[in-house]
């Protein structure tokens, strides 16, 4: 089995594509060990002790790894966890959180009006059709999170979630893509 890796734009952050699908629908990102708990895949990266994160998408793997851990060290023995659990068909979460959910955290985020329903229509296929293609190329994801007075709320995550290049990616990308199509969006944010 070969195990192919990709540079992410977050330098603490590689792409990691084991040549088969990972997540049959949604993804799962998972930023410290409690959470990793749900994965046996997950548990082992974490328990490398300088991973900070693992993110699961369609068909990759991110992993970011702990300020100053040098790649070159830890990239043999991520393959490794890798190579042994995808050549072994091991199952990517334990039987008991297989009904899990990913936690949406609404409470935290703006309430859509139902007043912009076709505007957030609108937002949400952007983000699905034209955003989050370009996002998981680049290793992570992009969960719409609420509209509320011309702001879209965004929540990046796996590679994109802490890279440099993300508020850059949310102003300069997003938010004009977003403000072309649907005139009635002013800014994009972080949520």
């Amino acid at each position: 089995m070969l195990i192919e890796t990709e540079l992410t734009p977050n330098p603490s952050t590689i792409k990691f594509l084991p040549g088969r699908a990972v997540m049959d629908t949604g993804t799962r990102d998972f930023a410290s060990p409690e959470e990793a708990e749900a994965s046996p895949l997950a548990e082992a990266l974490f328990a490398l002790g300088d991973v900070t994160g693992v993110f699961f998408g369609h068909s990759f793997i991110s992993v970011t790894a702990a300020p100053g851990v040098d790649w070159a060290n830890l990239k043999p023995d991520v393959l490794g966890i890798l190579l042994d659990h995808f050549s072994a068909n091991m199952p990517l979460f334990n039987p008991a959180s297989a009904g899990f959910s990913v936690p949406s955290g609404e409470a935290d985020y703006p309430l859509d009006d139902p007043a912009d329903a076709d505007i957030v229509d609108q937002i949400k296929d952007l983000i699905e059709t034209r955003v989050r293609p370009a996002v998981a190329n680049d290793g992570g994801d992009i969960i719409y999170r609420g509209f509320q007075k011309g702001i879209v709320f965004l929540q990046m995550q796996g590679a994109c979630a802490g890279c440099p290049s993300s508020s850059a990616t949310l102003k300069n990308g997003i938010e004009q893509l977003l403000k072309h199509y649907v005139p009635e969006v002013t800014e994009v944010r972080a949520a």
